[in-house]
């Protein structure tokens, strides 16, 4: 044994960051009485990145957004709403309790239990069963375990766009942190947090601009139903530019950007109050040093895993987003079973054969879970595509709230009636994709859902039509 192993303090496990996989296992190792250290370098981050900057915060801003959105049109249901304005402090002081109260309430849990240490400081290791913790109060610590999880989770990935960094843009993080919402704004990125903030923002009277490099949004996503989304947003009057490529940004008098793109047709400029890079995630490894303990990073820094969340080193696995898995809570959520029941208990668990569902938070919804139809094709499957309008016929419910945009559509194998596949365009569709979920991890024909029983009149009721000609 090393001396730094000798002059190090021994814990059953040390779980580095407090994302949602990571302090779920700390919790549940505390619990059961394993001496277990969890590590978070920023006490606002405590709980991880969807408590205090992600998740929560948005769909509570989101919700604020949409209720702007229902009182301006609140005459077509027969209410007359004499005049509608934004308080952006109050709407930010909402947003700021609701994370507080649930980063308080984590930190609680946290020190509740003796056998679980909670540490504020940036870890890094010396080996790899040894960390090396600097305390943001306090002396340094070494911790050292036979088993040690990696949670960092990851930050806004910023690209090399000439004269970017010479002008003041914001992320998903800092736009937060506005003390009015921007008077022109510039998405750059069409994906989940692009377009969530695009509606977000345009709902709170920003002129919203959003950039996609790609012939679509959202890429993965098949295109009859981006295309619907899509014309949707424009209808709200968000202007959208596809195959759109950033030449330089730069700034203007009076604190304004400039932005040169170019896309098939012509060459533009745009000119607003701000530009919001929304270009996806980057690990956060970087301080970590993880090749003193010897662990492999992809190209990108993410964490190589397997489907157990091992990495290359014995004794030391990654949990959600740094791992480069499906970067949503809930999936990090299951990484915890995964090591709760390989690590510590008896079972075999893999992220190999796990259904992740998905819900950008749009009005309306887009939901998805399974198969695209593009992705079935590609992969050589006999497949039957089943697909219905939201219309007063197939889900009367969403006449009642004058929500009628968008689709359902259900990707069938043919030859044993399977669901592979399902991606819901729809008002309250991640409340209605957990349904089709439950019946595709139950092995179930879509028979069961062309039959059942459903009540009237809900959403979930259109599932009768979606599967009405299987």
């Amino acid at each position: 044994m090393s001396s730094a192993m000798n002059n190090s303090e021994s814990y059953k496990a040390i779980v580095i960051g407090s994302g949602k996989g990571g302090k779920t296992l700390a919790v549940h190792l505390g619990k059961h009485g394993y001496k277990t250290a969890l590590i978070e370098r920023d006490p606002l981050m405590i709980a991880g990145g969807c408590i205090n900057v992600a998740c929560i915060p948005t769909k509570t801003f989101i919700a604020s957004a949409r209720l702007v959105h229902s009182i301006q049109h609140a005459a077509e249901f027969g209410i007359r709403v004499y005049g509608v304005a934004v308080d952006w402090p109050a709407v930010r002081k909402r947003v700021e309790s609701v994370v507080s109260e649930m980063r308080a309430l984590n930190l609680k849990n946290f020190t509740s239990f003796p056998s679980l240490d909670f540490i504020l400081g940036s870890a890094r290791f010396l080996s790899s069963h040894t960390v090396e913790v600097f305390q943001n109060e306090g002396p340094v610590r070494q911790l050292s375990s036979e088993r040690i999880f990696i949670d960092t989770g990851t930050r806004p990935a910023i690209p090399n766009i000439p004269g970017l960094h010479e002008v003041p843009f914001l992320t998903s993080e800092t736009i937060q942190t506005l003390e009015a919402p921007p008077a022109e704004l510039l998405v750059l990125g069409a994906g989940y947090i692009g377009l969530e903030f695009a509606q977000m923002m345009h709902r709170f009277g920003s002129r919203v601009t959003v950039l996609e490099r790609g012939e679509q949004m959202l890429s993965h996503e098949d295109t009859d139903v981006v295309e619907l989304l899509t014309s949707r947003l424009r209808s709200e009057g968000i202007k959208i530019h596809l195959q759109a490529a950033v030449d330089r940004v730069h700034s203007l008098p009076e604190g304004r950007v400039g932005v040169t793109f170019r896309t098939p047709a012509d060459k533009q400029d745009w000119t607003g109050s701000h530009v919001l890079v929304a270009l996806g995630r980057a690990p956060v490894t970087k301080d970590l040093n993880l090749a003193a303990a010897g662990v492999e990073t992809t190209t990108e820094g993410f964490i190589k895993v397997n489907d157990r969340l091992e990495t290359n080193v014995s004794g030391i696995w990654a949990i959600g987003d740094v791992s480069g898995g499906p970067q949503f809570t809930h999936a990090s959520l299951d990484d915890f079973r995964i090591l709760r029941d390989n690590v510590f208990g008896k079972g075999s668990r893999s992220r190999s054969d796990r259904l992740v569902p998905s819900t950008l938070f749009t009005e309306p919804e887009l939901a998805h879970v399974g198969l695209t139809e593009k992705e079935a094709l590609a992969r050589g499957l006999q497949v039957e595509v089943l697909r219905v309008p939201i219309t007063p016929l197939t889900v009367p419910r969403a006449k009642t709230t004058d929500q009628t945009d968008g689709l359902l559509k259900a990707i069938i194998e043919k030859s044993t009636q399977r669901i592979l596949g399902c991606t819901l365009l729809a008002a309250e569709a991640g409340e209605m994709i957990g349904a089709l979920q439950a019946v595709m991890m139950a092995g179930l024909p879509a028979v069961m859902l062309r039959d059942a029983v459903l009540s009237h009149p809900t959403m979930v009721e259109g599932f009768n039509a979606l599967f009405a000609t299987v």
